[in-house]
């Protein structure tokens, strides 16, 4: 393999480094936004067995809040982290996704293509010099993210039924007036349950609690 080369699109890439990934020996390690780190299902699966049979030591992965935008992600990773990989998440949302193979490669993906999985971009490069800048950077993120165990325990908030009901109605798109009517409520405790949903789940504003509660994958 040329010491850096780009790859376009999902079918190629996997066709061209699927060997790096049953090579893997010592440490595989990931950073993504979420777990569709290759939108084709195929795809996907391909990459994941090939590093599941390679017989690799120790797995890491560092992923976004946003990994756990619903119950199959948060069971997914789970899963990973019970079969003995370490999983951190990170304090922000990572822009783009990065792979690193024993120190000796390194996987950038390029920006998710408009056009669909057949454009986007990959970089793989053995360089030295990008692969150590690349575990760097990883490093620096890893050590100030925190483990999916206790991120779910900290940072997931528990909200009750009544809460989930006005977390339900937020996301219905209803007037205040109506969701009270609907609820059996006055207009005013209402709106003093509205904010204390938004308390709980640290939000500025309805609309940004909409996204924490996906973030975390509760539901009305």
């Amino acid at each position: 393999m040329a010491e850096t080369m780009t790859i376009r699109g999902d079918l190629e890439f996997l066709a061209r480094t699927g060997h790096l990934f049953s090579s893997v020996r010592e440490e595989f390690v990931c950073a993504a936004r979420d777990l569709r780190t290759w939108p084709l299902p195929e795809t996907r699966r391909a990459a994941r067995a090939r590093v599941r049979d390679s017989g690799v030591r120790h797995v890491r992965k560092l992923m976004s809040p946003l990994a756990l935008a619903d119950e199959s992600g948060r069971e997914h990773l789970r899963a990973m982290a019970d079969a003995g990989a370490r999983v951190r998440i990170a304090a922000t949302a990572l822009p783009h996704e990065a792979i690193l193979i024993d120190h000796r490669y390194a996987i950038l993906a390029g920006p998710a293509a408009p056009a669909g999985p057949d454009s986007r971009e990959y970089t793989v490069t053995s360089a030295p010099a990008v692969v150590g800048g690349v575990y760097s950077l990883f490093e620096a993120v890893w050590e100030a993210a925190t483990d999916l165990a206790t991120f779910l325990r900290a940072e997931r908030p528990r909200l009750d039924a009544d809460s989930r009901t006005i977390l339900r109605a937020l996301g219905s798109g209803a007037t205040d007036e109506s969701a009270a009517r609907e609820l059996g409520m006055s207009l005013r405790t209402y709106r003093r349950r509205v904010a204390g949903l938004l308390t709980a789940l640290d939000a500025d504003s309805r609309f940004q609690a909409g996204l924490r509660a996906g973030e975390l994958g509760l539901k009305g």
